[in-house]
């Protein structure tokens, strides 16, 4: 089994996988709020976009992962990037993960609906049996918003991943898995009004 590229639309957000195409759209959504910037994550700083897609691109032909661009469906701009990343899929799990949306759109239906379809197509097209996510300790946004849409910690993965800044961070392990899936589904519908 392998990820096909597909598109993932709600009404609020449409997933494209990650092209070059895709390079001026991301650096504005950088740029909004100077991602990159914050230190418990790793966003590209705009002149480095192109390398960061291309990264994507040589994992998704390695069988690892597919990255999409996150589209604003009301102004039709690129948003954001999200991606399935660290695929083993001969064992039906997947991370959903590198996510980063524009300042502007933060705290919107965007990242709920995103975190709608992407678990979705994680467990019906692709019939996974665990979805992950992973976020620095230090990243209480991040996690607060893991935990809002129904993942469950399962713990800290201790010395985890150097940063940027030669940090050395701690991880913090969520997942949704199988069986949990359609109660969390109806928890997300919820909170987009359907």
């Amino acid at each position: 089994m392998s990820f096909e590229k597909v598109i993932l639309e709600g009404n609020y957000v449409r997933l494209e996988p990650l092209t070059l195409a895709h390079v001026e759209g991301l650096r504005n959504a950088v740029s909004d709020g100077e991602l990159w910037k914050l230190f418990v994550t790793r966003i590209p700083q705009p002149d480095r976009v192109a390398d960061y897609i291309q990264t994507a691109l040589s994992q998704y032909a390695a069988g690892e992962g597919l990255a999409f661009a996150t589209f604003d469906k009301v102004s039709n701009k690129v948003i954001g990037s999200t991606r399935f990343m660290h695929a083993d899929l001969s064992n039906k799990r997947v991370e959903i993960g590198a996510t980063f949306i524009a300042k502007s759109f933060q705290r919107t239906r965007i990242n709920t609906e995103a975190k709608l379809l992407m678990p979705s197509h994680a467990f019906d097209a692709l019939e996974v049996n665990r979805v992950e996510f992973i976020t620095d300790y230090l990243n209480t946004a991040s996690r607060d918003a893991i935990s809002r849409v129904g993942a469950k910690q399962e713990g800290v993965l201790r010395n985890h991943m150097v940063m940027l800044d030669g940090r050395v961070r701690d991880s913090v392990l969520f997942s949704i898995i199988k069986y949990e899936w359609p109660g969390v589904k109806r928890h997300l519908l919820q909170k987009l009004g359907g």
